[in-house]
């Protein structure tokens, strides 16, 4: 038991309780943020914030650029998505659910060009092409700011984005010795899946409430 313990959590004996404990907060109010996204909740939003700030201290402190990179993106997109998921399109209606257009997919693959060059240019600024970790870094954060970018926008397509980043992440931040964010990283996927099928029988329902 002991054994397991320590090859799960040993890596923490030498971070600070401050951090370990923010880690922690970070990781629930994650949690929290995902599981309002899957219910297609406002509140994904506001939880999302307050994960996110802890994180990009954190990542800024154990000087993890990629992570943190994404963090601040998460920040900033969660703005923007809570303008958005409360931007009414008619007197009763705020923006719906709904299915990514051809120009938006356009976009979407825009933003993870423009995403894997500009963390290639910033991982050369800083000199952090040190090993295998760097090359899935900077394709984790294209995945995953295509992803929060279709769900700042409502779109279905987010949660494939959530699924294929979330799994790749499961086993890179156990790797980099964050047991916690790997975990929640698990929890993220299985939501992510749930995720999808809701929103998709929302879509769904819509559809069939407007032919009748």
């Amino acid at each position: 038991m002991n054994s397991l313990f320590d090859f799960l959590f040993g890596q923490y004996t030498a971070y600070e309780t401050l951090d370990i404990v923010l880690e922690i907060i970070a990781v629930i109010f994650g949690f929290l943020s995902v599981w309002y996204s899957k219910q297609n909740n406002i509140l994904v939003f506001p939880t999302g914030i307050i994960s996110t700030a802890i994180f990009v201290y954190l990542l800024l402190k154990w000087e993890l650029l990629g992570d943190m990179m994404i963090n601040v993106y998460y920040f900033i997109m969660s703005l923007y998505g809570w303008y958005i998921w409360t931007r009414k399109v008619d007197e009763t209606h705020v923006t719906p659910i709904s299915k990514t257009t051809f120009n938006e997919k356009k976009l979407g693959a825009t933003i993870f060009l423009v995403t894997l060059l500009f963390v290639y240019l910033v991982y050369n600024a800083f000199d952090k092409w040190t090993s295998w970790v760097a090359y899935v870094d900077t394709l984790t954060t294209a995945i995953f700011f295509v992803g929060m970018w279709l769900m700042a926008r409502r779109k279905l397509e987010n949660w494939i984005f959530w699924i294929v980043g979330d799994l790749i992440s499961v086993p890179l931040y156990f790797y980099k010795g964050f047991t916690f964010t790997s975990l929640q990283y698990l929890g993220f996927t299985i939501i992510a899946i749930f995720g999808y099928l809701t929103w998709k029988k929302s879509i769904n329902s819509n559809r069939q409430t407007v032919l009748k």
